[in-house]
């Protein structure tokens, strides 16, 4: 292992196969990561091509929605190796949507999520505060075991009004509803770390701009891309730095990441 630190990206790259005519390979080159995750690849397994799955350097690992093409999907890029894959927490409910990949590093446990959007309906935010639940208590279980939990994904909530450009205007919106935050407050106080905001308490950065109203040029955002850590990963060094790439393009949202300490 070299002293360098441990490179790990989130991104949505909404459509894997639109992305990839907005020079993703580049893209991923720039990043660096030596974990990518994606989300939101709107693929099924038989749709996944070379271009796609063999990027140099990296294996890469899938989930697919079963139940609904072209709908959600989740990707991880890396050049660690793990130990073990994981697609879904054991729950068909919510593996068939193909939103979780774990992969097991041995001195930390990767979770690449694309969490559920709660627009469409009562019955999809129920379905998303289910989700947080269902995932949570899965990840809980490492935790209580010592292990170190890596969360990285699209939450599709905004925690705060820091976290958006509109806030006011958007307290009735799904992704800044009282009852999606008060989660997120949950999870903070259940001992997971939202890294960026740890490191940078007041800085106004955004990872996600609808493509209305010329919404990225005005920088009117959300913050909803996030990597949660466990707490002892904060306490023990192990997260060197988090960060949001705003000037990566090709997605209505931008990747965010972490480096973590070759230590763990």
């Amino acid at each position: 292992m070299n002293a360098n630190p441990i490179n790990l990206v989130s991104w949505n790259v909404n459509g894997l196969r639109a992305v990839m005519k907005k020079d993703f390979t580049n893209s991923v080159e720039r990043l660096d990561a030596d974990v990518l995750g994606i989300q939101e690849t709107k693929l099924q397994a038989h749709q996944l091509t070379p271009a796609m799955t063999d990027l140099p350097g990296y294996t890469s690992y899938w989930s697919h929605a079963t139940t609904k093409k072209g709908y959600s999907g989740v990707g991880v890029y890396t050049r660690l190796e793990p130990r073990e894959v994981r697609h879904g927490i054991g729950i068909p409910e919510f593996d068939d949507e193909g939103r979780i990949l774990e992969l097991d590093f041995g001195s930390f446990v990767f979770f690449n999520v694309y969490f559920p959007n709660g627009q469409m309906s009562e019955e999809r935010l129920k379905y998303k505060l289910n989700f947080y639940e269902a995932f949570f208590s899965h990840t809980d279980a490492y935790v209580q075991k010592g292990r170190r939990v890596v969360i990285c994904g699209d939450y599709n909530t905004a925690h705060n009004e820091i976290d958006l450009k509109n806030p006011k205007a958007n307290q009735k919106t799904s992704g800044f509803l009282r009852i999606e935050r008060d989660w997120l407050d949950r999870i903070i106080t259940n001992g997971y770390v939202d890294t960026f905001r740890y490191f940078f308490p007041e800085t106004v950065k955004y990872s996600w701009w609808t493509y209305r109203f010329k919404a990225r040029e005005r920088n009117a955002g959300w913050r909803i891309d996030y990597f949660f850590v466990n707490r002892d990963m904060i306490e023990d060094g192990s997260v060197v730095a988090p960060y949001i790439d705003n000037d990566i393009t090709g997605s209505d949202h931008c990747p965010v990441g972490l480096r973590l300490n070759q230590k763990v």
